[in-house]
């Protein structure tokens, strides 16, 4: 249960106190960090003569794209910098327990937050393909039958999301700790580079994964 609890970090003492949450002063230090390490790969950059860090970044860069690429195709490419955007986040929010930092997904509040941006995403880009009357028309698909199902599936996609990346977070997180309190010396290490960076990095592509697939299924 103390697990579960989100610790105030600090408060802001403006309009009678602004509580920090952990989970927000850790994605504050991850935004620090990306934008840190933002501005240093990209200077100079050159296209005559790339140096190792820029073919390194570039094909990292290009590597996350055409995976979003062939999923959403030419028409969703648009959605494509916030799929590289959440990816990049959570995956590196999911290993930060490596350097002695509190996962921001270990929080409810946060998964909530990425849950509810994406399906908010998933929905704007059926609108923008379809227009209002085919967006409308879309919830009774393939039969009328179907609208209230397809209405309460508005609600069940963020949950799935944001449950299953809670779940397995708060869970690696847990068995983590408990690894640490019976053997704190040599165990816990095999187990954090499975659990805090291999599936840190497989719940970030499951989570983008069903984003996109629910985004291309919205602008088919």
């Amino acid at each position: 249960m103390e697990e579960l609890q989100c610790k105030t970090v600090f408060t802001i003492p403006v309009f009678g106190g602004i509580p920090v949450a952990e989970s927000v002063a850790v994605t504050w230090v991850i935004m620090a960090v990306l934008l840190i390490l933002s501005l240093v790969l990209v200077r100079n950059l050159s296209v005559e003569n790339p140096g190792k860090k820029q073919l390194l970044l570039e094909t990292g860069v290009s590597f996350l794209h055409n995976f979003f690429k062939d999923i959403l195709g030419e028409e969703g490419k648009m959605y494509i910098p916030y799929l590289m955007t959440v990816v990049i986040y959570i995956g590196i929010a999911n290993i930060f327990g490596v350097f002695g930092f509190v996962p921001p997904t270990k929080d409810l509040n946060c998964t909530i937050g990425l849950a509810i941006t994406s399906i908010f995403l998933i929905e704007y880009a059926g609108f923008h393909k379809k227009g209002l009357k085919g967006f409308l028309k879309s919830f009774a698909e393939p039969a009328p039958i179907m609208l209230p199902i397809n209405i309460l599936e508005v609600v069940i996609r963020p949950t799935s999301l944001c449950m299953r990346l809670f779940g397995n977070v708060l869970g690696s997180y847990v068995v983590m700790k408990l690894l640490e309190f019976i053997c704190p010396a040599i165990i816990p290490i095999p187990f954090s580079l499975y659990f805090d960076f291999f599936d840190g990095f497989i719940q970030a592509y499951v989570f983008v994964f069903l984003t996109s697939l629910f985004i291309k299924e919205a602008i088919e």
